[in-house]
């Protein structure tokens, strides 16, 4: 995923009302209904040490859950092979963030560390099957050894796991921008932006449409999309109506292209079976008529095998050592 559409992404995190979506819709555990998100901000960069400054695709959310504070960190991924040592990269960034709020005095009444919350956002197109506990990582030893080996687990969610189905009757921010990222066709992302619109249709929410529309825009213009010319319209009904005049283009010119595809095919397989045809009669020539077993053989083949066998027929002096 090119690096513009990285910055865009992290845009649209940096919005609270998708980090509520996110929790809210997406982190089915009982604290989730103790955060106050009321007082939910982001981490400014000047408590964050040079090392994890440069994580541009990181995101640091904080949110008080009762009287305490709870650190959410989002690690926004965007590649397409999946990472084996994930546990082991959070571990270190999580180090980081902890002896930051040490020497920053983010700490509790007594002195201790607030919890740190890890989610890994993933969008490539095969599933996430890599470790999400550290200890998975780890060779096991007897005797006692096992008591030392450090503990960590993130919560992975897998954009391209959810079945879009049970993803578009939720109201909720973050299941706009996994419907988007896997949408199957130019409708399903007029109805996904249409949503948007009505959903973020108050004054207040200008700045989250804005950057939507952002992040709309670098979608479309993913490779193989037919979206480029929705470039630098940053406003969703606009982006909405553009699309909904293009769609008929875009039918027109999958159409067309099936129907090239189709034609492309047809004139392979046509010259494929002129050839297996060809060959037939070479062979009865040579060797009278065929058994059965070689018609089966030469009607299976593709054609880099029957040019092989052509080339050969004039050589050999029995069908064993043609097909052998």
């Amino acid at each position: 995923m090119n690096q513009v559409h990285d910055h865009s992404y992290k845009l649209l995190f940096s919005e609270p009302e998708i980090v509520i979506d996110l929790l809210q819709g997406f982190v089915h555990e009982p604290w989730v209904a103790e955060l106050d998100f009321t007082t939910l901000e982001i981490v400014s960069g000047s408590y964050i040490s040079d090392d994890l400054r440069s994580r541009e695709d990181d995101v640091i959310w904080r949110v008080k859950c009762r009287q305490s504070w709870i650190y959410v960190y989002l690690l926004i991924e965007f590649q397409s092979t999946i990472d084996r040592y994930m546990a082991v990269r959070l571990m270190t960034y999580m180090g980081l963030l902890y002896q930051d709020l040490i020497k920053t005095k983010q700490l509790t009444a007594d002195k201790r560390l607030p919890p740190i919350f890890p989610v890994v956002l993933y969008n490539g197109e095969q599933r996430w099957n890599a470790a999400t506990e550290l200890k998975e990582l780890i060779v096991k030893l007897p005797g006692g050894l096992e008591r030392y080996v450090p503990s960590l687990k993130y919560l992975i969610l897998d954009e391209g796991a959810y079945d879009l189905n049970e993803l578009t009757p939720l109201k909720n921010l973050v299941a706009a921008i996994f419907r988007l990222e896997n949408h199957t066709s130019q409708e399903d992302i007029i109805e996904v932006i249409a949503n948007l619109i009505e959903w973020l249709a108050t004054p207040e929410q200008t700045r989250l449409r804005r950057s939507f529309s952002v992040w709309i825009n670098r979608v479309l213009q993913e490779p193989g999309d037919s979206g480029q010319s929705v470039t630098n319209i940053n406003d969703l009904v606009e982006i909405k109506t553009m699309l909904a005049q293009r769609i008929p283009t875009w039918i027109q010119e999958g159409e067309l292209r099936g129907e090239a595809r189709g034609k492309a095919i047809g004139e392979a397989q046509g010259e494929i079976k002129g050839e297996a045809k060809t060959l037939l009669k070479l062979l009865n020539l040579k060797f009278g008529a065929v058994p059965d077993w070689v018609e089966q053989k030469i009607n299976a083949a593709d054609k880099d095998q029957l040019d092989l066998w052509v080339e050969r027929v004039l050589a050999v002096d029995s069908l064993d050592n043609l097909f052998g």
